[in-house]
């Protein structure tokens, strides 16, 4: 007996649950992700589209972006605590 797809995923077009992706033709949102925590599924878009501070920390980084790094988290935490069910989990996850 084959499994049957969800249909959200073949929408987002990602390739699983909990695995983001970028969307650079998406007119506000950077990523999209399918989030399932125990037979909850959600479809999220998260990140600002062309945001310059986006990316793991570099060797090197301005301490100005250090402080705008640690100024998301701090701002966001509440969010972030939630889960992946929130788009500041995946923003921080992924972006950040």
């Amino acid at each position: 007996m084959a499994v049957k797809k969800d249909s959200r995923l073949k929408r987002a077009r990602v390739s699983g649950y909990n695995k983001p992706k970028r969307t650079p033709s998406h007119p506000k949102k950077s990523h999209i992700v399918v989030a399932k925590v125990g037979n909850k599924i959600k479809t999220i878009r998260f990140g600002q589209q062309g945001a310059s501070t986006a990316g793991k920390p570099k060797k090197g980084e301005s301490d100005r972006m250090k402080k705008k790094r640690a100024s998301f988290k701090a701002r966001h935490r509440k969010n972030i605590a939630k889960g992946k069910m929130s788009a500041a989990y995946w923003a921080d996850k992924v972006k950040w």
